[in-house]
């Protein structure tokens, strides 16, 4: 995995395990050298498989600089999930069965992920981005590869209910050109997924650089376009996904949007009403006659 080293939950074995008991250090060693197998693994087969105690799993846990094993397994988590390449991705499904067990197992991962969403999202966060975009005139939503998909479906939103609503690609040069012309204090929306492309790393640097807001949306405290933003909002995923996981972020937008429907009172109307006439007019949608 690239950059393992740099990455806080490994950088924290290896400052302290020479202080360490020796049954702790080969519980360390076993996770430095295979994270993508301990993430995956309880309190109890941590310990049978090191051949140690549970206590001594908890200890580790705790002389490393986690609150409990809990929040060890997200740290964790977070460092397989951004350091997997599709081959290591393509190996974690060999055992989620096949036909209708696969689908079983792939409804429950969804559903674990919306619980775990549902327990550990920032709602206050949620709250400041929905009052951050309420109050500019003029936003621009980005994103590319896997989350320019999540960007064009927040944008696509948001312009169904106001006006000043723009979608870029971050994988567009033009992009740059059309940031560095926009109106002073823009609102950017910049949502990124791992495996973190650098070109939204880059654009995130920029908007910084040029005076707009940077509001991003993410699935990790570890993100790297967070250290560029005014305001981010972690969207936590349990699982790690083989290419993507839409559920969390989808519902996050949802809640987003239907938040700043709420308050747009007759605006809202007008804005739908006008659009509405527009798809009239031009045979836009399919309009079954009666």
């Amino acid at each position: 995995m690239n950059n393992s080293l740099s990455h806080p939950v490994i950088s924290n074995i290896l400052t302290k395990l020479d202080s360490l008991s020796p049954k702790a250090q080969i519980l360390g060693n076993y996770i430095i050298q295979k994270p993508s197998k301990a993430v995956f693994m309880t309190t109890r087969e941590l310990a049978e498989t090191c051949n140690i105690s549970e206590a001594t799993v908890t200890r580790f846990v705790s002389a490393i600089g986690y609150n409990g094993y809990t929040d060890f397994i997200r740290a964790l988590r977070d460092f397989v999930n951004t350091g997997l390449t599709l081959p290591d991705r393509a190996d974690l499904q060999e055992d989620k069965g096949h036909g209708l067990e696969r689908f079983h197992h792939l409804v429950l991962e969804e559903l674990n992920d919306l619980k775990y969403l549902y327990e550990t999202i920032d709602v206050k966060k949620m709250e400041q981005v929905v009052d951050c975009i309420a109050e500019n005139s003029c936003v621009y939503v980005t994103g590319s590869r896997l989350s320019y998909t999540f960007a064009y479906y927040l944008g696509w939103s948001l312009s169904k209910i106001r006006k000043g609503i723009r979608i870029l690609k971050g994988s567009d040069s033009t992009t740059i050109d059309i940031l560095s012309s926009a109106p002073d204090n823009s609102l950017v929306i910049l949502i990124a997924t791992t495996r973190y492309p650098n070109e939204l790393i880059n654009l995130s640097r920029l908007v910084r650089r040029l005076g707009h807001t940077l509001v991003v949306l993410t699935d990790s405290s570890i993100s790297p376009v967070i250290q560029f933003a005014s305001l981010s909002l972690v969207v936590p995923l349990k699982s790690i996904p083989f290419i993507g996981n839409p559920s969390n972020m989808l519902c996050v937008i949802k809640y987003i949007v239907q938040a700043l429907a709420s308050g747009e009172g007759e605006s809202l109307q007008k804005h739908q009403e006008q659009l509405e006439q527009i798809y009239l007019e031009n045979n836009i949608l399919f309009n079954l006659k009666f």
